[in-house]
Parts: C-alpha cells; sequence; structure tokens
C-alpha cells in the first residue's frame, strides 16, 4: 500500500466530519454557533447557587421556515450516569412532567418557535446538577449543545466549641465546622473587639491546623486571650460564621474561692461549738442547783459533857444559874438545829427521816442519867438543891 493511499485514508474521518458540519452549519448565523457549542465538540459550564433560579442556553434556527416537524428536547445525565427526560417539545406540545423532582419547576426560558430554546430552572436543588443537553431536529436536520451545571451549597451555619481549660497556662483549641455545604469549604478564625466591632488577628501564640483548618491552637493562656473569637466557613457559594466567647480565669482566683469556702466552713463549725459549749454550760449549772437541795449535812460535833461538883448553897446557885442558863442555851441551841434540819426537811422531804435520826442520839448520847443518879444520891443530905444541882449536871 502506498504512501498516499494510507494518508487518504487516514484524513477520512476528518474529511466526513467536515462536510457534515458544512452542511448543518451553512444556514446558521454566526451568532447561533456560539451558543450551539456542541456542534464544534465544546461544552459550556454554569454554576449557580442553590435556590436561584439559571437559564440553560440552546439557540437555533431550524424552525423558522416549518414548525409543524420542528423537534425540541432536554436531557439530563446526573453525576451517576443515568439520563432522563426534562422537557420537550413535539408535535406542537410541550411536555415538562417527566420527573417528580423537577416538576414545576422546568420550562422553556423564551419563545423556542423563533429560534430560543434555553431551559429555565428554578428554584434550583442540588439534584439538578448534571450534564444537560438540547437537541433540536426538523425537516432531518439536527443540532445539539452541553450545558454542564454545578449547582453550589451555601455552607451550613458552623458549630464552635471550646476544648480545653480556661486557666493561665493551661491550652485552649478553637474548633469549627459545617455539617453541610459545597467542597471546599474554607475555616477562617478571627479575634473581634467588642468596643469597636473590628476584626483583629490572632493572637501571636495561635497555631492553626492545616490538615483541619477549622482547628485553632491558643497555647499558654494569659488574661490578654479572653474576649471573641469569630469562625468564618465560606465556599464559592457564599459564607456563614459563628462566635464564641474566651474567659481565661486567674489560677490564684481558684484557690482563693476554694480558701472561702473553707472558712466559712470552718466558721459554721466554730459558732456551732460555741453555742454547744454554751448549752451544755447552762444545762450543768441548772443540774448542779436541782441537787443542792439534795446533799447531805454533817453537824458539827457535840459538845463534851463534864461533871460539876458542886460545893456551897452559894455557888450552888451559881451553879444553879450557870446550869440554867447553860441548859437554856444548849436548848436553844438544840431547838434552833431541830428548826433548821425541819426547814431543810420540809425542802426535801426524803432528808426528813435522815437528819432526826441523827439528832436524836447525839441528845439520847448524853450522859445525863448519871448525872441525876450522883444527884440523886446526894439528894438525901440537901434535898434543896436537887433541882439546881440537876440543871447544873447538863452538857457545857
Amino acid at each position: 500500500m502506498s504512501k498516499g493511499k494510507v494518508f487518504r485514508e487516514a484524513l477520512a474521518p476528518f474529511r466526513l466530519a467536515f462536510s457534515s458540519l458544512t452542511q448543518v452549519a451553512t444556514p446558521i448565523p454566526a451568532q447561533a454557533v456560539s451558543y450551539c457549542v456542541g456542534t464544534l465538540g465544546t461544552h459550556t459550564e454554569i454554576k449557580r447557587v442553590a435556590e436561584e433560579k439559571v437559564t440553560l442556553p440552546c439557540h437555533h434556527q431550524l424552525g423558522l421556515s416549518e414548525t409543524d416537524t420542528l423537534d425540541i428536547e432536554w436531557l439530563l445525565t446526573n453525576n451517576e450516569g443515568g439520563q432522563k427526560e426534562v422537557i420537550t417539545y413535539s408535535s406542537r406540545r410541550v411536555y415538562s412532567n417527566f420527573s417528580e423532582e423537577q416538576k414545576g419547576r422546568v420550562a422553556f426560558a423564551s419563545n423556542f418557535l423563533a429560534g430560543d430554546a434555553s431551559l429555565q430552572i428554578e428554584p434550583l436543588k442540588p439534584s439538578d446538577e448534571g450534564r444537560y443537553t438540547c437537541k433540536v431536529k426538523n425537516s432531518g436536520r439536527y443540532m445539539w449543545s452541553y450545558v454542564i451545571l454545578k449547582v453550589l451549597v451555601r455552607p451550613s451555619k458552623p458549630k464552635c466549641e471550646l476544648e480545653g481549660e480556661l486557666t493561665e497556662g493551661s491550652d485552649l483549641t478553637l474548633q469549627c465546622e459545617s455539617s453541610s455545604g459545597t467542597k471546599p469549604i474554607v475555616y477562617y478564625w478571627q479575634r473581634i473587639r467588642e468596643k469597636e466591632g473590628e476584626d483583629e488577628h490572632l493572637p501571636p501564640k495561635a497555631t492553626v491546623d492545616f490538615n483541619n483548618p477549622g482547628r485553632v491552637l491558643l497555647q499558654n493562656l494569659t488574661m490578654s486571650f479572653s474576649g471573641l473569637y469569630q469562625c468564618t466557613a465560606g465556599n464559592e457559594a457564599g459564607k456563614e460564621s459563628c462566635v464564641v466567647r474566651v474567659t481565661v480565669q486567674y489560677v490564684q482566683s481558684i484557690g482563693m474561692v476554694a480558701g472561702a469556702v473553707t472558712g466559712i466552713v470552718a466558721g459554721a463549725l466554730l459558732i456551732f461549738l460555741l453555742v454547744w459549749l454554751v448549752i451544755r454550760r447552762k444545762d450543768k449549772k441548772r443540774y448542779e442547783e436541782e441537787e443542792r437541795p439534795n446533799e447531805i449535812r454533817e453537824d458539827a460535833e457535840a459538845p463534851k459533857a463534864r461533871l460539876v461538883k458542886p460545893s456551897t448553897s452559894s455557888s450552888g446557885s451559881r451553879s444553879s444559874r450557870s446550869g440554867s442558863s447553860s441548859t437554856r442555851s444548849t436548848a436553844n441551841s438544840a431547838s434552833r438545829s431541830q428548826r433548821t434540819m425541819s426547814t431543810e426537811a420540809a425542802t426535801q422531804p426524803g432528808l426528813a427521816t435522815q437528819a432526826f435520826s441523827l439528832v436524836g442520839p447525839e441528845v439520847r448520847c448524853s450522859e445525863p442519867k448519871k448525872v441525876h443518879h450522883t444527884i440523886l444520891t446526894k439528894a438525901e443530905t440537901t434535898p434543896s438543891t436537887i433541882p439546881s444541882q440537876s440543871r447544873a449536871f447538863q452538857t457545857v
């Protein structure tokens, strides 16, 4: 086989493609060719944010003369490779209820019979993302175009969290993350001045985790780290932010609080102890006052008895007088002692029997009988002195 024949066979596909392109593109103006990029083998890419409106372009010149044979069809090929019809025009009728997901949200954007078969979708949903194909056929002629639609989802409101202790000298981690949104999501931490409301940079000792930009480490906390910190999560669709407050506490303040609590508890215990001691002392004093009348007191020893020998009548009379006075004093003492004991016995009945039992024997223990016996032996000679002598032999 000659080299010229091989070259002609290699160029055959290109020649066929060029001839078909010339046949289709001949009646189409240059402006229409720019929209019908499918005929040129290129793709148009459009990005829109979810919940917005989008228009996918498709222009043609095939239906300007004959509209009865005009067919328009939009197809969607999703990211999983599945294909489905979106909207069609055939036999002078429009069909748009092919999918429940897009029902009521798709329509032709303009007068498709006049050459504008653009597709309008409102509102956009993430499920609308994919490659759209516009096919226009009329009287054996056709054209097509491709549009790649990307639906962007704004980041959800991030959640700001603190991990670590809010005390001086410790480390603290600021965590920020959005649960949904089109990837990639960029996170950015900054500090906010509360008074001016202006943004400022993070403290010098702040370290950003490049593997997870939503994490920032604050090392060796000081009081200057206190304030508001804002995390912003953003992508091509938009951004959302959250704010967290950092309040660094003194380590000494914690010790002071603990000391104050300990002091309060100790003071309460001391007051309780003092109250208990006072009550205890009052009870003891009242008990002693109640028990004091019940104590047994010992009387003084009885005076010793002595015999007085009468000498003369004068001395006898003196003895009689002294004896009578002594007897009266002794009797008075005994009566006073008995009255005292009777008074104490009246206040405490239990002691009455004991007191009288002690006094009685002492009176009976004296020796009046011997004295009277002696007096009686002498009475035979001096009977007139018996009364005085008998009174003289009493206890002194």
